[in-house]
């Protein structure tokens, strides 16, 4: 049943636009190069969010910024 409950919620998740997109970010002097790794869903009772990373980075850092907002300005 846990299983059927994940899946449904990961169906769920991919059917609606996530709250948040997650990119990598490596600075390499003054630049900065962003990669987006992920994304993140508000939970209903708004207490949490659900964080679906593609990659797991191993250097830089990860910033969540909400869809709308272009990263790189």
């Amino acid at each position: 049943m846990v299983n059927n409950q994940n899946e449904n919620q990961t169906n769920q998740q991919s059917q609606n636009a996530p709250d948040f997109l997650a990119w990598h970010v490596i600075d390499k002097g003054e630049k900065s190069f962003w990669n987006k790794v992920g994304a993140a869903w508000k939970h209903k009772d708004d207490k949490g969010f659900t964080i679906q990373l593609e990659v797991v980075p191993i250097n830089g850092r990860i910033v969540m910024r909400r869809p709308m907002d272009d990263p790189r300005n």
